[in-house]
């Protein structure tokens, strides 16, 4: 990899994007200034924990239509200290998500035959449920008070589970909360806010909504549509990060933009321009956003 412009630094504000312009971009997050551009020869999809930097370990899969046959596919679970396999997980099916319970001892995993699958690590014990069969599940979360469980599909739909055990030896039990018709097109990603107030999703119909845990009704539509009728479309919404106080949140799109826009009002804040081809994926983690 070659690297130019500068480092990342100490600044405890990390914004990375990534994009079919094969570069990694490292942003201050104030400023919108690009502090250092990194080659890669592949699409990465970014994990980022508080404290733990970032990771890049695989391509993000676009949605695909429902296959009549689907490639088994295989997750592998590494120790990060030395990456040495621990467990092999396999499905029937390609991967397209996976999200750690805040328990540390199950993972969530989405298929693009529409399953979903709790695997639980201590055990090697697999639940799985079909939200739509055959429908692809483009991404999954759980919210941090891990009251919530999230995923959304190719269909456009958001589906919610209330999540019940998940502590010591009790596994955890997911109860149907609600279905969100979310999108008219892909629904590409979802997330929960750091304070579990709030529901993100992405689509490819060009918005990124807010949705209130409340009641799961919808408080902010972010949208990149344009107003100019002799415009062409800027693309799909791929990727999402709330800011540490649910205040903000930062988008990736396929106009080569990434936006942090004001949570409350939808207002635009700032826009990160440098990608010349679209952005696909995005890691924020700050400690305080002015």
């Amino acid at each position: 990899m070659n690297a130019a412009q500068g480092t990342v630094g100490s600044d405890p504000v990390i914004l990375a994007t990534a994009g079919y312009d094969h570069t990694v971009r490292f942003w201050q997050a104030h400023s919108g200034i690009c502090t250092r551009t990194v080659q890669h020869q592949d699409s990465v999809s970014f994990a980022a924990a508080p404290g733990r930097g970032l990771a890049g370990p695989s391509p993000p899969p676009p949605p695909r239509a429902p296959l009549a046959r689907h490639a088994p596919s295989s997750l592998f679970c590494c120790r990060s200290r030395n990456l040495q396999c621990q467990r092999i997980f396999q499905v029937n099916a390609p991967i397209n998500c996976v999200c750690l319970h805040p328990n540390q001892a199950e993972l969530i995993v989405g298929d693009q035959s529409g399953a979903i699958h709790i695997w639980d690590l201590k055990t090697d014990h697999n639940e799985q449920l079909i939200p739509e069969p055959e429908v692809s599940v483009n991404s999954v979360h759980i919210d941090p008070d891990a009251s919530y469980m999230a995923a959304v599909n190719s269909s456009g739909n958001c589906y919610v589970w209330n999540l019940t055990g998940g502590i010591g030896e009790e596994v955890t039990q997911l109860i149907p909360k609600t279905k969100i018709p979310a999108h008219n097109r892909y629904a590409l990603q979802c997330k929960f806010s750091p304070d579990s107030t709030l529901l993100a999703t992405c689509s490819a119909d060009q918005t990124c909504k807010i949705w209130r845990t409340s009641n799961f009704s919808l408080m902010t539509e972010l949208s990149i549509k344009s107003n100019n009728p002799g415009e062409t479309s800027r693309g799909w919404m791929w990727d999402c990060a709330f800011s540490g106080d649910s205040q903000y949140i930062v988008t990736a799109s396929s106009d080569n933009l990434a936006r942090l826009w004001c949570v409350e009002t939808g207002e635009i804040k700032r826009e990160y321009s440098g990608h010349q081809k679209a952005v696909v994926c995005l890691a924020f983690n700050d400690s305080v956003l002015g």
